[in-house]
């Protein structure tokens, strides 16, 4: 497959995927939300590829790449290296042609994708767990692929594995009968905005593409930046499905044609936002597709009044991460504080500190250690006020009656440390 002169993946080859995939995906739906519609003041329709066979687009890119492979080359049986949802794309894949696939994932991925990946692989998949982040077991993935000449089914820098996420673009626009203004796509390594820009672009050219990536892990931004593809040396991992430390050198050669603009969002944002869908419209979200309606803040005087379209690319979430989402919510929302308090070691020392609380605040941790022969013993304190607005009035109530003490919030190697 060649890239067009305009540097981008020819449309017949997205057609010729989505004919491919027919049997395979779901064609899942573009909705209106009505509410987050009145709240940014436009017309917002999600493509809900959380509702995708296994949760994710992943598996519209690993099917068509499979797919168009030899027989003699699947006989060997695959490798593949995901933070989870290209495996489990890679596993159905393996499932439905009669492959065997060893995947290569991360050890801190959540263990529902894990187990997610067991499921769609229906025996044929083996799961090998290497690392903390995506790079790394891409890293022992491809080594051992090269010793033991197995081929290896890229997440995202692969024509083919781009031409089948490219199909995300066309059931967009097959589905859409109003023009879309802005088009608004997460990235990691830079498969799906390559896919889907590429279709956007030629079919729907005034339509502006707008990137967004998490703030610990800016691969993309960096590099358009740069006008070269970075290499980043550390990624904060929370946003599993986009986090990684480089981008495709063909996706990123795309991309260069593709996108508009690009934004970052703070990975507490992010959980904020994932914690909103499931609230007010009962959607689970992992943060990769929440991270599309996180910048909405951001954007909002762009999109007044316009059609946008966000594509939700993935609802794989670990329950079990819950408690970890909601605190960074609230620290990123400025309500969840710690402190390091010296306490005086005299009675009703506790009690004059709590009555500096609001009615509605919260002591979530306590950590104290009386030690004897001191005149003060540090205690560290973890505080949820009801309001961010009572920071600064509880900080100067501690002021004025004499305790001294330390923001954790604000030092994140002592946080790092110590929450």
């Amino acid at each position: 497959m060649d890239i067009t002169k305009s540097g981008l993946i020819p449309i017949e080859e997205i057609v010729a995927a989505e004919q491919t995939l027919s049997k395979v995906i779901t064609h899942t739906p573009v909705l209106l939300n009505h509410n987050l519609s009145q709240k940014y003041d436009c017309q917002l329709y999600l493509k809900r590829e959380d509702m995708q066979v296994v949760r994710s687009f992943k598996i519209r890119g690993a099917y068509n790449k499979m797919s168009k492979m030899p027989a003699e080359q699947l006989a060997k049986g695959i490798m593949c290296a995901s933070a989870g949802n290209h495996a489990q794309g890679v596993a159905m894949a393996c499932r439905l042609l009669d492959v065997k696939g060893v995947i290569y994932m991360p050890s801190t991925t959540p263990e529902q994708k894990i187990n997610k990946v067991r499921h769609h692989g229906g025996g044929k998949v083996e799961i090998l767990l290497h690392g903390d982040t995506f790079d790394d077991a891409f890293e022992a993935a491809c080594m051992v692929a090269e010793e033991k000449g197995l081929p290896f089914i890229h997440p995202f820098d692969d024509k083919d594995i781009i031409a089948g996420q490219g199909t995300v673009g066309k059931e967009i626009l097959d589905d859409m009968d109003v023009e879309i203004d802005y088009l608004i796509v997460s990235v990691g390594g830079g498969g799906l905005i390559s896919g889907v820009g590429s279709y956007f672009k030629q079919i729907s050219p005034k339509t502006q593409i707008i990137a967004v990536e998490s703030s610990g892990a800016p691969a993309m931004y960096n590099s358009l930046k740069e006008k070269k593809v970075v290499q980043l040396e550390e990624i904060d991992p929370f946003a599993d499905g986009i986090a990684v430390k480089s981008v495709g050198k063909t996706t990123f050669k795309l991309s260069q044609n593709i996108i508009d603009d690009i934004y970052l969002v703070p990975e507490g944002k992010i959980c904020s936002t994932i914690l909103e869908l499931y609230t007010d419209e009962a959607i689970v979200m992992e943060p990769a597709g929440a991270i599309v309606i996180s910048v909405l803040d951001d954007i909002k005087n762009k999109i007044k009044g316009k059609n946008v379209v966000a594509i939700l690319s993935g609802g794989n979430n670990d329950i079990r991460r819950t408690e970890d989402i909601r605190e960074r919510a609230l620290i990123y929302e400025g309500k969840k504080h710690y402190f390091i308090v010296q306490f005086p070691q005299r009675a009703g020392a506790l009690r004059e500190f709590l009555n500096l609380l609001g009615p509605q605040d919260d002591i979530t941790h306590f950590e104290y250690t009386k030690k004897t022969s001191r005149e003060q013993g540090p205690a560290l304190v973890g505080i949820e006020l009801e309001e961010k607005e009572g920071f600064d009035s509880f900080v100067e109530k501690l002021k004025a009656h004499g305790f001294s003490f330390q923001h954790v919030n604000e030092n994140p190697v002592l946080f790092n440390m110590l929450v």
